[in-house]
């Protein structure tokens, strides 16, 4: 089966919450036969859309697992991904975007650039991603795609240029414009599967005349030939054009904005025609591995079915038939009964079912050629491993994982509920490397961590469906930190003499705050005074000493140790001596450096009714919060603030019930910053109280 790789594409939908991501990628389903019928987000049919398999996101109507599928579009495969928007689901647009040549980025005509469309585009970004924009609901009222394409310019800073204008907008939304062709498209018959092109509507003429001309300016930036007739006011043909917005899209130079409406079914064919015309296929992306084998030197990935196979399993899924292993393959082919090594765990394995995947059905295929998206069964590995075929030892760089700023205590209800609870944290916390748990040693309670209360109350949500595991919660945990604010001097010595040889290390220097990260060693010993093979055990001490501040058990960031003097013993020093002795020392200097406790800070945007401004200003002043920016567009404002994580539990419902719950909000953590007095002193206090109970048991 021999496909044309120049005409595969592997794109993502991404987007801030409620753009129209998934009833996008639902149209684009349809309209590509690959399902016969329409399904609303929040349908009233009770199906619900077709990339939003889990129950869970039916009932709430947002997408919490990114989904594949493949679809095909005048004879080009297209290997699509729709992604979540919520930042509490982050890694699922990481691993995504990761994977994804291209990327089709979806905007409110009415909200415009919004605060997650911004997160989302720095991952674009990260990944060096080109993309479309494409400005949907435009049958909303208020909808301005005009001001949406000045925002992409102002606040992502894009060279965002329109290909197209609406027909009548709000509910008057009739067609687009197409500003290449100049000619009108308009989407006819009940689900607009009829596109009828014709001239363009007298009114509209002046309009299109003067956006071709701002177009065709900004393109012939990428095309000598365009510009020479351009300057010389010569009729500029539709392919040159074509060609030359394809050129600075793909160096993500250009970003060609498109409009339209999903839920009215306008302008989805025309966006799938540009997918084909403008973004890259999988030949004209560089991909690059790291050669295990040769000092990790950089390697060029060639995508050609006869190079040996390289294949990045990006994302996992535990189902009813075992592990499920999304791969995306980038040299080579994957064929069924191929021999294959995971780098990582050098393990060899055999490939057994291979299947591509359409939301959450399969269907069963022999082989996977070079930018293909498939996956595969019964494969013990974890996210982000390479696979490599012909004795390559290649490792593909991993996607970023951000940090748990939020967790949880939660407690089996009963034996059962223990037994089932184990096995779904064990799931969970391979599929999302963002999900983390652990047991705390001082009070034998399971802590999970997550990226936000979303995040962890979707993962309990599922422990009670999909495992039948009732469990109870403990209340929520800020992740704080512990840091330093002054120089502190040490000087300890760690002596330990018991029948035989014993135990001897004289650590000395100082401990300083440091902005560098959070936590570095230096070693400034003189003339042997510590013997150079004791100076790691050192570090590892140190390392041991700022797992755990002692003002309220936490982290400690932000730090320097250096070590400038010491002592050592001919027979008594040792490996563990160092490690205890930089461990007292650490103990003795830190109380003098006036340690402090930090707290993570959110950056939050609230987005609302005008009128209700006032109140928004309210509820974030009562939680600590400062007000770094507020915008008002016409009806609507958002407000920008900073607020402390602690303060920002169950804001959603109290926002709602100020607002009528016509406001929304998004947050994302943002830094660490100093807690004050009065909070910091209960901190500590509760701290001593709970391990005093600790000692008393």
């Amino acid at each position: 089966m021999s496909i044309d790789i120049t005409k595969m594409r592997n794109i993502g939908i991404s987007a801030h919450i409620d753009s129209g991501k998934t009833t996008l990628s639902e149209r684009i389903l349809f309209y590509s036969n690959k399902i016969h019928a329409i399904h609303e987000v929040r349908g009233k049919d009770g199906v619900g859309a077709t990339m939003d398999h889990m129950e869970l996101e039916r009932e709430r109507g947002i997408t919490i697992q990114s989904a594949a599928t493949q679809v095909t579009w005048k004879e080009h495969t297209i290997n699509l991904i729709d992604t979540p928007g919520h930042v509490d689901f982050t890694i699922e647009v990481e691993r995504s975007l990761r994977v994804l040549d291209g990327a089709i980025l979806v905007l409110c005509a009415v909200g415009g650039v919004q605060s997650q469309s911004i997160t989302v585009d720095r991952q674009l970004k990260r990944y060096h991603v080109p993309r479309i924009a494409f400005v949907n609901k435009c049958d909303r009222t208020g909808a301005n795609p005009i001001k949406v394409k000045t925002q992409l310019r102002e606040k992502l800073g894009l060279n965002a240029v329109l290909i197209q204008i609406p027909i009548g907008l709000e509910d008057k939304l009739e067609g687009v414009v197409d500003l290449i062709a100049m000619k009108a498209v308009y989407f006819d018959g009940d689900q607009g599967t009829e596109v009828r092109i014709v001239e363009i509507p007298d009114h509209l003429k002046a309009d299109a005349e003067k956006y071709r001309e701002e177009l065709v300016d900004a393109v012939s930036m990428f095309s000598d030939e365009l510009a020479e007739l351009y300057l010389g006011g010569e009729f500029v043909p539709d392919d040159l054009i074509h060609e030359a917005v394809r050129k600075g899209t793909l160096a993500e130079q250009f970003v060609p904005v498109m409009v339209g409406s999903a839920y009215k079914n306008k302008g989805i064919q025309s966006l799938l025609d540009a997918v084909n015309r403008y973004l890259p296929n999988p030949t004209e992306v560089k991909n690059y591995a790291l050669d295990l084998d040769h000092n990790e030197e950089q390697r060029e990935l060639i995508a050609d079915e006869k190079n040996p196979t390289v294949a990045l399993g990006f994302k996992l899924e535990d189902g009813q038939y075992g592990q499920l292993t999304y791969v995306r393959i980038y040299q080579g082919a994957l064929k069924k009964g191929d021999e294959l090594t995971n780098t990582r765990a050098r393990k060899r394995f055999k490939v057994g079912r291979l299947v591509r995947m359409h939301s959450d059905s399969m269907e069963d295929i022999s082989e996977g050629v070079p930018g293909d998206i498939v996956a595969l069964f019964g494969i013990d590995c974890a996210s982000g491993d390479t696979f490599c075929g012909g004795g390559l030892n290649y490792a593909m760089t991993s996607m970023y994982v951000p940090d748990p700023v939020i967790s949880l205590a939660i407690d089996p209800k009963d034996k059962k509920s223990s037994d089932q609870m184990a096995k779904a944290l064990n799931r969970f916390t391979k599929e999302d490397p963002t999900f983390r748990t652990y047991v705390d040693p001082e009070s034998s309670q399971t802590i999970i961590q997550g990226m936000g209360e979303l995040h962890l109350e979707v993962y309990l949500e599922r422990m009670r469906r999909e495992y039948k595991c009732q469990v109870e919660t403990g209340i929520p945990q800020v992740a704080y930190r512990e840091t330093i604010q002054q120089r502190a001097d040490f000087n300890y010595t760690h002596r330990k003499q018991t029948g035989g040889s014993g135990q001897y290390g004289r650590v000395a220097g100082f401990m300083e705050p440091w902005d560098g990260g959070d936590y570095e060693f230096v070693d400034s010993i003189k003339g042997g005074a510590i013997p150079n093979e004791f100076i790691p055990s050192c570090d590892k001490g140190f390392k041991e000493a700022v797992k755990k501040g002692s003002l309220i058990g936490f982290p400690i960031v932000n730090i320097r140790c250096t070590i400038n003097d010491g002592q050592s013993h001919s027979v008594d020093s040792s490996d563990i001596a160092f490690q205890l002795a930089a461990i007292g020392a650490f103990r003795e200097a830190y109380p003098k450096a006036k340690p402090c406790i930090l707290e993570p800070i959110m950056k939050v945007s609230v987005e609302g009714p005008t009128e209700f401004q006032g109140n928004i200003y309210g509820s974030l002043n009562q939680r600590r919060g400062l007000i770094s920016s507020s915008t008002e567009d016409g009806a609507f404002c958002r407000v920008e603030a900073e607020v402390p994580m602690n303060e920002m539990f169950g804001y959603s419902t109290v926002l709602r019930s100020l607002t009528q719950g016509k406001a929304e909000f998004t947050m994302e953590f943002s830094r660490y910053g100093k807690i004050p007095a009065g909070i910091s002193e209960t901190l500590i206090k509760e701290y001593e109280e709970k391990r005093k109970k600790e000692q008393g048991r």
